[in-house]
């Protein structure tokens, strides 16, 4: 008796493999572009960058856990199909620090380095477990900085222009109706499809690769080249 129910999962395991194998390959590099009316409301701002055909945008609060697993598979996306991706900040009322990071962020962004913020972000996400207070990230940050051979100002934001600039990038997500972080969708001129952020569907970020793929087919290859994850764009 054991060995044949072992024999009859054998089986089934099979035959849900093959039929994943079959599903997969008819699935694969699928942009359905299909609205999700549950989810957003004012979809204006969900397209590329001058020039582009696909971009990923997302919505992002530096210290929530599911935007540090999504990044990685975020960024090894835009860089394997050469996409840019228009980030959003979103720093959620609950997380203690993830406003000031943004704004220190923008901050590298605006008056050092762009490439420096980014690299400010993505190690910002890798330390994100040990950072538990404002005074932990203040502490990272300085020591980030020095690492980095930049001098910690004494106020990074003196007139808050900064911080303006954050909270834009909120309230952009508040017309979105942006609900959850990360919220990623893949955006072409005309279509969107949400890869994260969904409150009806699936939000497996893994997602993203067959879905930039699916919306490169349908538009063909970008015009111009962006540098991957250095695009950034405010309504």
């Amino acid at each position: 008796m054991a060995k044949h129910t072992l024999f009859g999962r054998m089986t089934l395991a099979a035959s849900v493999m093959a039929a994943g194998l079959i599903l997969g390959g008819n699935a694969h590099a699928q942009f359905a572009g299909t609205p999700d009316p549950a989810t957003f409301r004012d979809t204006s701002m969900l397209k590329p960058p001058a020039g582009q055909k696909v971009a990923i945008v997302e919505f992002v609060d530096l210290e929530c856990p599911a935007c540090r697993a999504a990044n990685p598979i975020v960024q090894k996306a835009a860089a394997q199909y050469h996409v840019p991706i228009v980030r959003y900040d979103f720093p959620l009322q609950m997380h203690i620090w993830s406003k000031e990071a943004a704004v220190f962020a923008r901050y590298l962004q605006d008056k050092v380095n762009p490439n420096l913020a980014d690299q400010y972000r993505n190690d910002v996400f890798q330390q994100q477990p040990a950072i538990n207070s404002k005074d932990d990230w203040n502490g990272y940050t300085r020591r980030w900085m020095q690492q980095h051979g930049q001098t910690m100002p004494f106020v990074s934001d003196p007139t808050g222009e900064e911080l303006r600039k954050v909270m834009a990038d909120y309230h952009v997500g508040e017309r979105l109706n942006v609900t959850r972080t990360p919220t990623i969708i893949v955006v072409t001129q005309n279509k969107w499809q949400i890869v994260s952020g969904s409150e009806s569907g699936s939000n497996d970020v893994n997602r993203i690769f067959s879905i930039v793929e699916g919306a490169l087919r349908q538009s063909g290859p970008a015009t111009a080249m962006v540098k991957p994850a250095a695009a950034k764009a405010h309504k």
